[in-house]
């Protein structure tokens, strides 16, 4: 069996007021022609098909042109789930009707949910689990359990609702969106454009679940990587979303397991329209670089203000993204280093930037009573909004 795992699509998606949608078409057309060329045997995406609840015009379009090419044109069936960026109930629309052509979209989390798609080949069969995006309140509803109150909880119920009626003939792949992570516990490898799940650590998932699965095609991480073992992997984003996965090598994985339940996996890099990078010079060395259409975030290194700096970086890089001076303060015998973008403060955890702005205008600490209560206040936004911040 072998399969195309990718991710967080993220139809849409606009980075410092730009549409993404042409850059996002030219590099998913490159997945179609493997697609087209290799004919594997299905196409799984885990999750964040879209950016947004409700999607522009165009993203609709250009997902419904992608889903037409795979699955009627070149009859290949495509897998698939919502992400805590997508709208379950649109993306579940018509999904019996499309099963029957081979379109296999789980949005919302039904008892049907775990009943898998099965796929066969010259060994037998593949059974897909298929299990979309939802809030531990959302399986805490519908699993009738109160124990269940992190994601981690969530994911361990769901788990064990589908080892107890698993085949244990066939070989087993998981689909899901979520952060796992080797104990449930935090990690650096998130990227300015990934939506916070939870606050307080409740939104990591403990691995050790996805063991009793041949391979787990993990969504929501936008940096392609293994997790405890190299069955458990998240494909990345076929984009850069932010200047933060400016490294990142994107594309998609080709999975194959062979009828032992052997996995292979072999990643494939996409050429992007437009690389995302920063630029660190001061303006008189920018000048004289090569026009270039990348998107750029630039650090001016001048001493003193750049009158117009917007309009002076874009004559030679057109798509810049964003420019900020560095500026250097004397603080004391050392200096302090500032960007001047204020990105340090917009990464800062919710909680700890709220208590920061508590005491700055009250001149009290903020109490743990009132720390819990935000953060409360703070995760029923998150739900409301689809994992918004």
């Amino acid at each position: 069996m072998k399969f195309i795992h990718t991710a967080d699509w993220h139809l849409g998606k606009l980075v410092q007021g730009v549409y993404m949608t042409e850059d996002q078409r030219f590099v998913l057309k490159q997945l179609v022609e493997v697609v087209k060329r290799e004919r594997p045997d299905a196409v799984v995406i885990a999750g964040d098909l879209y950016d947004r609840a409700i999607p522009p015009t165009e993203a609709v379009e250009l997902l419904d042109g992608l889903f037409r090419e795979i699955v009627v044109e070149l009859n290949t069936p495509l897998l698939a789930i919502s992400g805590n960026h997508d709208s379950p109930d649109r993306l579940n629309f018509a999904t019996a009707i499309m099963e029957a052509r081979g379109l296999h979209l789980v949005g919302q989390m039904k008892p049907t949910t775990f009943k898998p798609v099965i796929l066969r080949d010259e060994y037998g069969e593949v059974h897909f689990h298929l299990v979309p995006y939802a809030d531990p309140a959302q399986v805490r509803y519908a699993f009738e359990d109160e124990n269940i109150r992190s994601h981690d909880d969530a994911m361990k119920a769901i788990v064990g609702r589908i080892e107890g009626t698993k085949d244990p003939a066939a070989r087993h792949v998981f689909v899901g969106h979520a952060f796992v992570t080797p104990g449930a516990r935090s990690e650096e490898n998130t990227s300015q454009s990934e939506r916070p799940l939870s606050i307080g650590g409740a939104e990591y998932v403990h691995s050790e679940y996805f063991k009793a699965f041949h391979y787990t095609a993990l969504g929501h991480l936008h940096q392609a990587h293994h997790v405890s073992d190299e069955t458990i992997r998240y494909s990345g984003s076929p984009l850069k979303y932010s200047i933060s996965e400016e490294a990142h090598r994107k594309g998609f994985l080709i999975v194959e397991i062979d009828g032992a339940g052997t996995v292979t996996v072999d990643k494939r890099e996409l050429k992007p329209r437009r690389d995302m990078r920063r630029v660190v010079a001061p303006i008189e060395e920018i000048e004289r670089h090569a026009v270039c259409e990348d998107y750029v975030f630039v650090t001016l290194l001048n001493d003193n203000p750049v009158l117009f700096p917007m309009e002076k970086v874009r004559a030679v890089y057109p798509n810049a993204l964003h420019v900020e001076r560095k500026v250097t303060v004397s603080v004391g015998s050392g200096t302090d280093v500032a960007e001047g973008d204020g990105v340090a403060r917009k990464e800062a955890d919710p909680v700890a930037l709220f208590a920061a702005f508590y005491q700055e205008v009250k001149g009290i600490p903020l109490t743990e009573d009132k720390q819990k209560l935000f953060a409360n206040t703070y995760a029923d936004v998150l739900r409301e909004e689809g994992g918004a911040v």
